[in-house]
């Protein structure tokens, strides 16, 4: 690439502000269509109510995009911290930062999916897809882990 090592490691966090960027332009639209749909139903919020349930009388259209933010939270933890760990090992090649890249595309494309119509079989697809550069992403930290290790 014709880049400093620095600066590929750098590059390695793009993807990742990316992402954290994204779960929050999600938490906004959560917020914007959860707020007004709670005044349009009337509902008083009840700190007793069982964890969902009050959401759960919410129009789905309006969980669903609580349902995907919360998805932001869950396996995308995993990206992060391979993400940082290659940036931390100065492993950023073009093909691993595509996979990221990949990875945060996938993730976003899953999101647009879910919060406007929730098509099940179409998320599910998107989420084993956005499995594949994760994967490879770990693996790549896996092998300059153990090399790195091994020549210690």
């Amino acid at each position: 690439m014709g880049e400093s090592r620095l600066s590929a490691s750098v590059q390695m966090l793009g993807p990742v502000i990316a992402l954290v960027a994204w779960s929050l332009v999600m938490w906004v639209w959560m917020y914007v269509t959860r707020i007004p749909a709670i005044y349009a139903a009337g509902m008083k919020l009840d700190p007793d109510a069982p964890r969902g349930e009050q959401m759960a009388l919410l129009p789905p259209r309006v969980r669903w995009k609580a349902d995907n933010y919360n998805h932001l939270m869950e396996q995308p933890t995993l990206f992060y911290a391979i993400a940082i760990a290659l940036s931390v090992l100065s492993v950023s090649t073009w093909g691993i930062l595509a996979l990221a890249w990949a990875y945060v595309a996938l993730r976003v494309v899953h999101s647009l999916v879910q919060a406007l119509g929730n098509r099940i079989e179409i998320r599910f697809a998107l989420f084993v897809l956005s499995n594949i550069p994760l994967f490879a992403l770990t693996v790549a930290a896996a092998v300059e882990f153990a090399g790195r290790m091994a020549g210690a």
